[in-house]
């Protein structure tokens, strides 16, 4: 783990999910010892990435939004395509 990794806490609801053939990996974290709210970031096998700006004041709250986008969008709305174009 590097000196800028150790500054962040990695909630246990990180993971890898897979869904009609695409697997993107669900980050929810924040600054260690900090107060300020929960980030999540999905990353697919490209290394797109996608940040909500909001953060949210739980770590269950930044999951659930990651389920409820899935459901309503699906995983391949999640992502960018995977020669990196705009879709």
């Amino acid at each position: 783990m590097s000196e800028e990794d150790q500054d962040i806490e990695l909630s246990e609801h990180s993971c890898e999910i897979s869904q009609d053939g695409i697997t993107v990996q669900v980050g929810i974290y924040r600054l260690k010892d900090s107060n300020d709210g929960w980030t999540l970031e999905v990353v697919d096998e490209d290394d797109n990435s996608l940040i909500w700006e909001d953060t949210f004041a739980t770590e269950i709250d930044a999951w659930n939004e990651f389920q409820r986008a899935l459901d309503d969008e699906g995983i391949a709305q999640l992502i960018g395509p995977p020669d990196g174009s705009v879709h």
